[in-house]
């Protein structure tokens, strides 16, 4: 019997606020939600981005500047994009100017004179062309995306000198994350080896910002220094590093798995299959992603993934491009969007889980991953997404005794024209097969657009809300299903979509991601009651009971935690050269290994597994 992979902690921040405690969806379902309900996620986000909830107009100023909109000068100003133009300038008469020593190139060109002036300065005589790189500007073809909430800064929540945004949306997210737990970090570790901890973190592209590769790159043709950071902070994996270095100070099981679109579902099947395996108890998996820099935007403008203004204005016959209606998924559309995220989720198996009373938000009964085989196009779709669909769809049926159709789909949902025909058509043909009719399907990217490595994780904590709403969120950007799109069994949802009190019509939802290069994957998630069952039923009554009496106060330490973050804001973890070890600090002999920053001790190997 396998371990159940549990959800007792979710946070992170994207373009809808911050994820744990819902906030993030409710404030997507806002129009079905009674104000009982959203006041504390308005509250929330004025906290978040800086707002007086006592102005007349403060929930506007949320609405305005959540979701998908016009980027903001904040990250850059798509009217006038910086860039530069090389060029070669002929000159009949010889050219003077002063200049510092210190700005002169290495290498002095051959038509060049240099006289001394002063200690500090030289003057230059030219005779002949000059090459030259001229300060330019443009205005972006694309200005939509999912930035974070307008106001919200997260290097202004601990020392972030010269971190990339993609590590300071990390330091946020884990830290929204762990704590929304409602068990203090130290009690867990208490209760586990030191080792039996796994952290799968990354990004799908790397930190791409002045402080990461952007600034490396740059440096030299930009004439700045490259700095001693710019090149370790930049990995796709520093994300997992930071985690276990700054925040939850571990020494189990680290990494990071890329895969394109799928990246958050691969390491999430990593953190899985190590709480199945017994490789470790508790395992934080996420992502952030920062990609809304001018030239990653290009990159994948030029490709023609993203909308662009022009193709917005064509769709609606209209001489603005509407920014807030940039995604339509399985509609008439022209691209993604890009946007920013960052998001994790905290696993236990059942049985910790139930020893300490924590609550569930869920569960994650498998991942499936499956490659496209030979194809034409690197970045086009092939056969592995009707593998992972169908493999998913097939245990919901197992566990759900013939009530499989009780989920709902996550779908990848871009906004691409090619996603609409080739997804809606992998969905419907499961839905047929599996004999499900009027599947619903949600595509939230219509919300908080593409945030590349972390998507599916901002599909997850959007279908964990729907069990605290009760409403599958609707996609509120599209007015028609395109003629294209394959629905016969589907029901491909415009609106908000009443599930039932807390959720209670739907077991599970199948994550869908498809990502370039034939990177697929589904993951079955199961509903908080369908996981309680299950549990019960795995470890007894009696034991459940006692269950429910521990997890009453980690409710309530939940409830303190939400209330005092909408009133004062995160207190991120980040403890920069706290509590280091070293070989001072460790003792070991042939069965255990003791180190001085831990209760427990880590047991050695002593068997051959092998035999």
């Amino acid at each position: 019997m396998k371990k159940l992979p549990v959800i007792v902690g979710f946070g992170g921040i994207n373009t809808a606020g911050r994820s744990s405690m819902h906030h993030g969806h409710k404030r997507m379902v806002h129009e079905a939600l009674d104000d009982s309900l959203m006041d504390s996620t308005w509250e929330d986000l004025a906290t978040l981005m800086g707002l007086d909830r006592q102005s007349a107009s403060f929930k506007q100023e949320v609405l305005n500047g959540t979701l998908i909109r016009k980027i903001e000068a904040s990250l850059y100003d798509p009217e006038k994009v910086q860039s530069a133009k090389q060029g070669d300038f002929n000159t009949d008469q010889p050219r003077h100017f002063s200049v510092k020593k210190s700005h002169l190139p290495e290498t002095i060109p051959p038509n060049w004179n240099i006289a001394e002036h002063d200690g500090k300065t030289v003057n230059v005589t030219i005779n002949g062309p000059i090459t030259a790189v001229i300060p330019d500007n443009y205005k972006a073809k694309v200005s939509s995306g999912g930035q974070l909430p307008t106001g919200f800064d997260p290097s202004a929540y601990y020392n972030s000198a010269h971190h990339p945004r993609g590590l300071q949306m990390t330091v946020y997210g884990a830290s929204d994350a762990i704590q929304s737990i409602g068990i203090g970090w130290s009690t867990i570790v208490d209760h586990i080896s030191p080792d039996a901890i796994s952290v799968y973190a990354g990004s799908a592209v790397g930190q791409t910002d002045q402080f990461g590769l952007k600034g490396l790159y740059q440096a030299g043709y930009n004439g700045k220094r490259t700095t001693s950071k710019m090149m370790p902070l930049a990995l796709p994996e520093m994300p997992a590093d930071f985690i276990n270095s700054y925040i939850i100070n571990s020494v189990g099981n680290t990494g990071s798995n890329a895969g394109a679109c799928a990246t958050f579902l691969y390491n999430l099947r990593q953190g899985l299959i190590d709480i199945q395996s017994g490789q470790c108890r508790v395992a934080i998996v996420g992502n952030a992603e920062a990609p809304i820099v001018p030239e990653i935007m290009e990159g994948f403008r030029v490709m023609g993934a993203l909308a662009e203004d022009d193709q917005l204005k064509q769709l609606d016959g209209t001489e603005k491009a509407n920014n807030r209606r940039a995604c339509r998924p399985f509609s008439s559309n022209a691209g993604f969007t890009m946007a920013e995220s960052a998001q994790f989720l905290v696993l236990m198996d059942d049985e910790l889980a139930l020893e300490l009373g924590a609550t569930v938000f869920g569960s994650i009964a498998d991942v499936f991953v499956n490659a496209d085989g030979n194809k034409k196009s690197i970045s086009g779709p092939g056969v592995g997404n009707y593998i992972t669909m169908a493999k998913a769809t097939a245990l919901a049926q197992a566990i759900m005794d013939k009530e499989h159709h009780k989920t709902f789909v996550m779908a990848h949902g871009t906004g691409t024209p090619q996603n609409r025909v080739t997804e809606s058509h992998i969905i419907n043909e499961v839905a047929q097969s599996f004999g499900i009719n009027n599947w619903a399907v949600s595509a939230v990217k219509s919300y908080v657009g593409h945030s590349l490595g972390p998507a599916a994780a901002d599909q997850i904590t959007a279908a964990l809300g729907v069990w605290h709403t009760g409403f599958v969120p609707g996609i509120k950007t599209i007015d028609h299903i395109a003629d294209d799109v394959h629905h016969s069994n589907l029901n491909i949802l415009m609106d908000h979509h009443n599930v039932g009190e807390q959720g209670s019509d739907m077991l599970g939802t199948v994550i869908n991601s498809k990502g370039f290069g034939g990177n697929n994957a589904s993951a079955l998630i199961l509903s908080p009651q369908k996981t309680k069952n299950l549990m019960q039923q795995r470890h007894g009554e009696k034991a459940f009971t006692k269950y429910q009496h521990l997890n009453e106060a980690v409710v309530a330490k939940q409830a303190q935690f939400d209330e005092n973050t909408r009133k004062d804001g995160l207190k991120v973890t980040y403890s920069f050269g706290e509590s280091v070890m070293t070989d001072k600090d460790i003792s070991f002999d042939t069965k255990s290994f003791k180190l001085s920053e831990f209760k427990n001790t880590i047991k050695l190997p002593d068997t051959n597994p092998f035999i």
